[in-house]
């Protein structure tokens, strides 16, 4: 093989807390006001990534943001130094000053949106930061990001980045939680595979009722045309309106695929006979062949399987062409999900083995290991023009976690998020982050 898939998981950031921000994740709105272990929660997500790297599998690193955000503060009216705009938003504002302090960028898959040069008009690489403008805690991410993913993939001969889409309603866009990419081969032309909630001009596609859906069929559109791919490379599919409504407020809690293994739930999108046969067609003109794994509702329901994350799991293509599944702690402790894994690897399907990780810090905010990572498809000489510091090592994780046990908390409430020593914590700890990945300067501290 002369590509490879590597994923890129999201380092959790010191502020990391349980602000119950985000309207439709189950886990998030439930575990609100909890007190977390900024700690622990790093030291989780890092484990995970050597355990993967030890099982011979491409694994970077990417950076969290700088938190509290002082200057969405500052541009909502609050003055002063920065300590005193923390101290101002803690007393009249608290919710807010919880959503500018938000660790979500952890959540690296909804970062942005990468195809691969395989599938490209230009023969590159090419990454839209998603603009996430349905939750404002998270709105304020995509100027950084687009600034550490410029740093993590500087050379424009192999990488074309794009900013994110106008941050209004009608482009809403949660990046790589609704984008899956489906190929023979990770260095062949593939199949990618955009999943919306709603239609902001089209009133023929049905909307949930009860939660809002997050990615439009028109942002997910527009992305196709930025990155230069051709209607054979693309298939759209609708999200199911009555999950959505359950919690599923990301295709990756109810469907997961890669290479040409597509495990998902029975319920999971409005005309899924098609959207089937669109993947089947269009991949076998590929020269690959869809191998389709679906849950039936009477085995895991969507109530199960949004509560064990079955679905936020990572499906990994190992040496040999067999298919791992990573999946959190959350699948064992429910009977009916670990009664049905039990039975998939037994049975003559493509997923085989199943690993089990402990992340209930992430879990209880409301992300699974799926969550957790931006996954890139890179050639080898792809691989060789990204910036070496962003890859683990054994090296990287010893120092990694030599760093987060240096500059985080192990305990951290809502209303910690009122000290403002919390806020120069962080920039210390990220300016040295930024040294141990090579990063350059990509906070807005050491810019202005």
């Amino acid at each position: 093989m002369n590509a490879y898939e590597v994923n890129f998981d999201g380092l959790v950031g010191p502020t990391h807390n349980y602000g119950g921000l985000s309207y439709g994740n189950v886990a998030s709105q439930s575990n609100g006001q909890l007190t977390s272990n900024p700690r622990e929660a790093a030291r989780q997500g890092l484990a995970k990534m050597k355990a993967l790297m030890e099982l011979g599998f491409k694994q970077g690193v990417f950076a969290p943001q700088e938190r509290p955000h002082v200057a969405a503060l500052r541009q909502l009216g609050f003055t002063g130094t920065d300590a005193q705009v923390i101290e101002r938003a803690a007393r009249e504002a608290l919710p807010l000053l919880a959503s500018v302090s938000s660790a979500s960028s952890m959540w690296t898959a909804n970062a942005a949106t990468i195809s691969p040069s395989a599938d490209t008009a230009d023969g590159r690489v090419h990454f839209t930061a998603a603009n996430l403008n349905s939750k404002f805690h998270r709105s304020i991410e995509h100027p950084t990001t687009s600034r550490v993913l410029a740093a993590m993939f500087r050379d424009e001969t192999h990488f074309a980045h794009h900013p994110a889409l106008p941050a209004v309603n009608q482009f809403g866009d949660e990046g790589a939680a609704n984008h899956t990419r489906f190929c023979r081969d990770y260095d062949e032309a593939g199949v990618e595979f955009f999943v919306f909630g709603r239609s902001a001009f089209d009133n023929r596609y049905p909307a949930p009722q009860r939660y809002p859906a997050r990615q439009t069929l028109e942002a997910s559109q527009a992305i196709a045309r930025l990155h230069g791919l051709t209607e054979e490379g693309v298939v759209y599919a609708q999200q199911n309106p009555e999950v959505i409504d359950q919690g599923v407020f990301h295709n990756d809690v109810i469907a997961v695929g890669n290479a040409e293994v597509l495990f998902y739930h029975e319920d999971a999108f409005l005309e899924s006979d098609r959207v089937l046969k669109e993947l089947t067609d269009k991949l076998a003109r590929r020269g690959g062949t869809l191998r389709a794994v679906c849950v039936p509702r009477s085995q895991v329901s969507v109530n199960d399987a949004v509560r064990s994350y079955l679905f936020n799991s990572q499906l990994l293509l190992k040496p040999d062409g067999q298919t791992l599944l990573i999946v959190p702690e959350e699948c064992r402790q429910n009977a009916q999900v670990w009664t049905y894994l039990d039975q998939l690897v037994k049975s003559d399907g493509p997923i085989r083995e199943v690993k089990v990780f402990d992340l209930k810090q992430s879990m209880q905010n409301g992300g699974g290991p799926a969550c957790l990572r931006l996954r890139v498809a890179l050639k080898q000489t792809e691989l060789e023009a990204v910036n070496p510091g962003m890859l683990m090592t054994s090296e990287l994780y010893t120092r990694l976690v030599t760093w987060v046990d240096t500059h985080y908390r192990d305990r951290l409430n809502v209303s910690d998020l009122a000290d403002p020593q919390l806020l120069l914590e962080c920039r210390t700890a990220l300016d040295e982050l930024t040294q141990i990945l090579k990063l350059g300067s990509v906070y807005p501290f050491q810019i202005d």
